[in-house]
């Protein structure tokens, strides 16, 4: 039986179902979904499901990721509700595409995780599983396990294996409505153009499950906590110098102004360091980070080709302006400093947020 996976929460606790109800199939694990978006989330729950296959040795396929093909699929349907035209229609696309592998690699039957999803219509799935399999002459099973507490059974599984426990679907529309709805920063599709790994950003969860897998490898003892903290995102920043010339800028974490745009004016420029005359911000040039974090900058387009790992930026912040309390005054890092009167532009935001730490049990 080829059953298609969305995600390791739901078939962690799906194919140890199946496999008591069909003790002799040998199932084999199809991921194919390209309606997660971004990328890297992608990647991180195809990591997740990889890993589960492997606790409980069950072969995975992996489907190619066809992003452009699937929103070509779902055009004009991106205003649906959950449960709505667009699900539907993403449910034959990746449905229709394990009919096609399983007519490759020779098995007559096909199923899906999705069936196990609290945020998905099983009546739904059962009709788009019946057309698809009888359009390629297919076998289809659409069991329910959701029901006597499969739910709970679920989640507490989930929660003791230690899987990656998504909180969107993986559409990008669904997220958006999801966010509008909880109103909550759509920080998922903000990626730095530094490159720098935010907190409980995407890219820091895959570098989390990655450590996972190699506590488990190794056989090193960990547990998964959640824990909570004043998140922080840049949208936009410029900086023009005296010489109305727009100059390469870094703004360090937690730069939150009281103007959005402000014009600025230094005067006295003491050891690579400046406040402006308001103290509305504080800049330091790149010779100056290096003798505070002892790093080796040639330029800010280095530092930002090369970013600060931000607990470091953090405590950098507190060298920088020493205080009792977190300061959110904007510190701007520029090649040089130049008396006279400065324009920035800062667009930041500051929420709420939870992260999960790995810790090491000893």
């Amino acid at each position: 039986m080829l059953v298609h996976i969305c995600c390791s929460v739901d078939s962690h606790f799906f194919l140890q179902k199946l496999a008591t109800i069909y003790p002799k199939e040998r199932l084999i694990g199809f991921f194919y979904d390209p309606n997660i978006h971004p990328y890297n989330e992608y990647l991180l729950r195809l990591e997740d499901v990889r890993r589960s296959c492997e606790k409980l040795k069950i072969e995975l396929i992996e489907g190619d990721y066809d992003f452009e093909n699937w929103l070509c699929c779902v055009n004009g349907l991106e205003n649906e509700p959950e449960k709505g035209k667009r699900c539907n229609v993403c449910f034959d696309n990746r449905l229709e595409k394990t009919a096609l592998k399983a007519l490759e690699i020779g098995e007559k039957m096909i199923t899906t995780t999705l069936l196990t999803s609290p945020k998905k219509s099983i009546e739904s799935l059962s009709k788009s599983l019946e057309a698809i399999a009888q359009k390629y002459n297919l076998s289809y099973v659409a069991p329910d396990f959701r029901i006597n507490g499969g739910t709970t059974e679920q989640f507490a599984l989930a929660k003791k294996d230690k899987l990656y426990h998504q909180n969107y679907c993986g559409c990008m529309f669904a997220l958006e409505a999801q966010r509008k709805e909880q109103n909550r920063y759509l920080d998922e599709l903000c990626t730095p153009i530094t490159k720098q790994i935010l907190p409980s950003s995407i890219e820091e969860r895959l570098e989390l499950f990655r450590k996972v897998q190699e506590c488990e490898k190794n056989g090193i003892q960990f547990s998964l906590e959640r824990k909570k903290f004043l998140n922080y995102r840049l949208l936009r920043a410029f900086v023009k110098n005296p010489l109305k010339n727009i100059v390469p800028s870094y703004f360090m974490f937690y730069s939150i102004p009281s103007k959005t745009y402000q014009k600025v004016k230094i005067e006295n420029i003491s050891k690579n360091q400046a406040f402006t005359l308001k103290q509305e911000a504080f800049f330091i040039s790149i010779e100056g980070v290096n003798l505070l974090a002892k790093t080796s900058y040639k330029s800010v387009m280095d530092l930002i080709q090369n970013p600060l790992h931000v607990a470091f930026e953090i405590s950098l912040r507190e060298m920088i302006l020493p205080d009792d309390f977190i300061s959110l005054t904007p510190i701007v890092i520029v090649d040089e400093l130049i008396e006279g009167g400065y324009e920035i532009y800062c667009d930041a935001i500051m929420y709420s947020d939870v992260r999960e730490v790995l810790a090491i049990i000893s």
